[in-house]
């Protein structure tokens, strides 16, 4: 009983030095109590060996604790006093950390932490939002423009050299647009979106009359090379304007238009350029052969800009904005960049010229400026590519060019018949009409280039001899050519003046074709296009002959007539020279 009594004496003396702390118990957090225990499994001597027995052993911990506590204490108000030094040498006070030491066994922390999150919430809060800024549109920004404002402006202009005077007249309407956002101009989106008819008079149908009546009129007292310059520079900030849009959008939403610093100063930039072609289009004649050879003004991208800037010098001249779509614009249908879009704002663009009222009459007239025609042979020879395709390559767009072609071929072909300028152009178009007219896989094409060919001859006697010379080499063409005027002789026939020369061409053919016929000929197909040629030749030569004669009959009637009726006023009929009626008579053509 003794031992009993003994063990369970033991038992209570341990759970009295085991429960001193009057009922408290520590809370601590999980992560805290892994940091100290791997901080007593370092200090062996520390740790307790389960089971044993240790009298005062709360004693030894508590210690501990207090040692850890002051050791904390003492390295937090260290902190403090370095923390305060800094922020006095800065003039920044000091904010208290959330974060505690390991050895500091306080857990207030996170509580102190929650206020100072919510006051920094309610800061946010309780601060007063930016008031934004009004969106002003083109149109309101135009309508505040003064014109006085304006006057007083130019005025003090002529101070400077011409060229900064463009600048500075800019400069005006930069500063009048200046609260214009790119979201109230996204003309990038516009010109890739919309239909020409709809951006034509972007932004300069919001300028008022008289603000554009002063504007122009000063505009036309400037020279051609100091506006040429600003327009180019104009052009410059454009197209960079449009590469950034395009390198900065690659992951923006598609149709947004992203935010430029530039976007202010292009509304104005649009404004005074289409100002400057609408009242001296000759500025765009000028800059044609920079936009057409230089490759930063080429390219899909670009073509929006530069049929936008050919409109508005169609607005002042017709025929400067077919001139330019014949050189810089036209080209593109051929070449490797053409595509369904260039194609069609190459048509909206001759569509909008052609439609202007009396278009017709003003090209023709026009039809040569300044020694270049509108529609040189090179533009003539692309039209009658895309206006008459073979039939597996039409495509929508072939209707439309068959719809503006009659009008253009009138103004290539448009000129003095015999003058020197018409036999110099009349050569260009037959060297490559020969070549299109053999084509076989396109009849209409052939037919067309036929027609084209008379006409060359028609105007020199010239391309008779040229015909003569690339004849064998190109006899499908000169069987179609031969066949087209057998046909239709009589509608050709006023037109070939002199005939001697057609004459002695056939004669020339026929006597290839007796030599090429007596040979061994290199193929069927070749043998049967001469023979066709040559039947054409001796029918065409009958023609000339009975054409001749018939003359020859009716100046001898007209002439008997003249001389019966000298009879009668004159019976002194031996004054007559019958030798001289007898050559007068003996000629070809007597009368031509």
């Amino acid at each position: 009983m003794e031992e009993n009594h003994d063990v369970f004496a033991e038992y209570n003396s341990n759970s009295t030095s085991t429960n001193n702390d009057h009922g408290w118990q520590k809370v601590t957090y999980q992560k805290r109590q892994r940091k100290n225990k791997a901080v007593e499994s370092v200090n062996n001597h520390n740790r307790l060996v389960p089971g044993a027995v240790i009298s005062g052993g709360d004693n030894v911990f508590r210690g501990v604790e207090k040692e850890a506590e002051e050791r904390g204490r003492r390295r937090q108000e260290a902190q403090k006093a370095a923390a305060a030094a800094n922020a006095g040498a800065i003039g920044v006070v000091p904010v208290r950390s959330k974060h505690r030491s390991d050895d500091e066994y306080g857990d207030d922390s996170d509580d102190e932490a929650a206020p100072q999150d919510a006051k920094a919430e309610e800061e946010k809060k309780s601060k007063p939002k930016k008031p934004k800024k009004p969106k002003v549109t083109v149109a309101e920004a135009a309508a505040k423009i003064d014109v006085n404002g304006l006057s007083a402006w130019l005025i003090e202009l002529p101070n400077f050299e011409e060229d900064i005077q463009v600048m500075k007249f800019a400069d005006f309407f930069v500063t009048a647009f200046k609260t214009v956002s790119s979201a109230q101009f996204p003309w990038i989106k516009m010109f890739k979106e919309s239909t020409l008819a709809k951006i034509a008079d972007i932004p300069i149908s919001h300028i008022s009359e008289d603000v554009y009546k002063t504007s122009i009129d000063w505009i036309s007292q400037r020279s051609v090379r100091s506006l040429s310059t600003f327009v180019l520079t104009s052009v410059d900030s454009i197209l960079a304007d449009l590469a950034s849009q395009r390198v900065g959008g690659k992951g923006a939403k598609k149709g947004v238009q992203q935010a430029s610093s530039k976007s202010q100063s292009q509304v104005a930039v649009f404004t005074v350029v289409a100002m400057i072609l609408r009242r001296k289009p000759d500025v765009l004649i000028n800059i044609l052969p920079t936009l057409r050879e230089t490759s930063k003004y080429q390219g899909q991208d670009n073509l929006p800009v530069i049929v936008w800037m050919i409109v508005q010098a169609s607005q002042g001249d017709l025929v400067v904005g077919l001139h330019a779509w014949a050189r810089n614009v036209l080209p593109l249908v051929c070449g490797k960049s053409s595509n369904p879009q260039s194609r069609d704002l190459v048509l909206q663009l001759i569509e909008r010229i052609l439609s202007m009222p009396k278009a017709r009459t003003i090209l023709v007239n026009g039809a040569v400026r300044k020694g270049e025609r509108l529609v040189p042979p090179s533009a003539l020879e692309i039209l009658m590519g895309v206006t008459f395709p073979a039939p597996s390559a039409r495509v929508k767009s072939t209707e439309r060019f068959e719809a503006v072609y009659p009008t253009l071929k009138d103004v290539a072909l448009a000129g003095s018949q015999g003058s020197k300028a018409m036999k110099q152009v009349s050569l260009q178009i037959l060297s490559f009409a020969v070549k299109a007219a053999g084509e076989a896989s396109t009849p209409e094409l052939s037919n067309e280039a036929a027609g084209i060919f008379i006409w060359c001859l028609t105007q020199s006697a010239e391309c008779f001899r040229q015909w003569d010379k690339v004849y064998e080499g190109n006899l499908r063409a000169s069987v179609a050519v031969l066949k087209k005027l057998s046909d239709q002789w009589k509608e050709y026939a006023a037109k070939i003046s002199p005939l001697d020369p057609m004459r002695e061409t056939l004669k020339s053919f026929r006597h290839k074709n007796e030599k090429a016929l007596e040979g061994e000929a290199e193929s069927p197909e070749q043998e049967r296009l001469v023979k066709d040629a040559d039947k054409y030749c001796k029918t065409l030569l009958g023609k000339l002959s009975r054409g001749s004669g018939c003359k020859k009959s009716v100046a001898f009637i007209i002439l008997a007539l003249a001389v019966g009726a000298a009879a009668v006023v004159s019976p002194n009929m031996e004054s007559l020279d019958w030798n001289k009626l007898t050559v007068f008579f003996s000629s070809e053509n007597p009368f031509l």
